[in-house]
């Protein structure tokens, strides 16, 4: 599977600064390097303002223009090619038009052509990651002309693995990658350019937390470090 993603144009579509890391960092590290891959990223989301009674933009100014600052630390880190950024409220996309997060996909597209989608896993915890899945779906339907082939879901520490137990939309991986530790650092390093993002371990988003994690996907395959995935659709 991974060789079929070689010289391919990817987007990745998250719906906050720093889910573009979290868990998809590394292998899109060891794409960039070693696969000759062309990875666009698009944030949907400001990333900071729920952290407020209510969404108050001017009252959040300062810190959402270091959070833009942080994403292009985070971006030269991974090596992505581009980072298209948007900035619907955060945590708030149930409050979104689904039809309103599906036209900037549908723009992304257009102007990018992607021939592979990575996205958010559409049982997540988060509601934002749930609308944003639901909108990738929605439009790369497998029709005759549609560009975007493969779509490919991964999770995200403190956002997939926090849906209790009983709920039955778990994240249940079919595809594993291999990856380094120099994949795995760089993607730490991503992450510790986020200032209101990083946390100290136990904390699922820590750089000890991220290497443990790549760790145990690894050895879930035989491998010292790896990032689970799940195949959605592929031709």
């Amino acid at each position: 599977m991974l060789e079929s993603l070689r010289n391919k144009k990817i987007l990745l579509v998250v719906a906050h600064p720093d889910d573009e890391l979290l868990g998809v960092g590394a292998t899109m590290n060891k794409l960039i390097l070693e696969y000759n891959c062309e990875v666009r990223v698009v944030i949907l989301g400001e990333g900071i303002t729920s952290r407020s009674d209510t969404r108050d933009t001017k009252l959040w100014e300062k810190d959402l223009q270091t959070h833009r600052a942080n994403i292009e630390s985070a971006r030269a880190s991974i090596g992505y090619s581009s980072v298209g950024i948007y900035d619907l409220p955060d945590n708030r996309f149930d409050s979104v038009d689904l039809l309103d997060i599906i036209k900037i996909i549908e723009k992304e597209k257009a102007e990018f052509k992607p021939e592979v989608i990575f996205t958010h896993h559409g049982g997540d915890l988060n509601i934002d990651h749930q609308r944003t899945f639901e909108a990738v779906i929605t439009c790369t339907r497998p029709m005759a002309d549609e560009i975007t082939k493969t779509i490919i879901t991964f999770e995200t520490p403190s956002g997939t693995e926090w849906r209790s137990n009983t709920d039955p939309k778990h994240f249940l991986p079919n595809f594993f990658v291999s990856v380094s530790e120099q994949n795995i650092e760089a993607k730490i390093k991503g992450m510790e350019s986020y200032e209101f993002e990083k946390r100290k371990f136990p904390h699922p988003r820590s750089p000890e937390a991220l290497k443990i994690s790549s760790q145990n996907r690894g050895i879930s395959v035989g491998k010292e470090f790896a990032e689970a995935f799940c195949i959605v659709r592929t031709t």
